[in-house]
């Protein structure tokens, strides 16, 4: 069966714009989860060395647009995209920050806008100067 996603809004939802869907349905398909990304280079040592995240951008938009990076990589070695993208959890170290991260989002996410949750965090596991972590589920044909 094709892949079908529907983005479901309330019944009596206001008509106003907003850049998720408050509940999606999808029908069909093969579902993709996507761990958790990083700024970061997705492939490093364990136990972490902390010179091999030297290279990572210390802004939100700088490491908003890496971790999106990564996670484009990832959904392409599954055969997704963006537009297959049905749940993204954001995590930021710091909630004030979001509008960085909105600015770069609403640049990628226009014709699809996956389900969210963003929720501040104290500290991520890769690296303290890591600022935002995205999880994703994708559904593909």
């Amino acid at each position: 069966m094709p892949k079908k996603v529907e983005h479901l809004q309330w019944p009596d939802a206001p008509d106003m714009w907003m850049p998720y869907a408050p509940a999606i349905r999808v029908t069909g398909g093969t579902t993709i989860y996507c761990a958790g990304v990083t700024a970061a280079p997705v492939y490093h040592h364990h136990p972490h060395r902390p010179e091999e995240f030297d290279s990572m951008p210390d802004d939100m938009e700088g490491q908003a647009r890496a971790a999106l990076e990564n996670l484009r990589k990832g959904l392409e070695a599954a055969g997704a995209s963006f537009n297959d993208l049905i749940v993204c959890d954001r995590f930021l170290t710091d909630i004030n920050e979001q509008d960085d991260l909105n600015k770069v989002w609403n640049e990628i996410f226009t014709d699809n806008t996956p389900a969210t949750t963003t929720c501040q965090i104290v500290q991520l596991a890769t690296d303290p100067r890591c600022k935002i972590e995205i999880n994703a589920i994708a559904v593909i044909d």
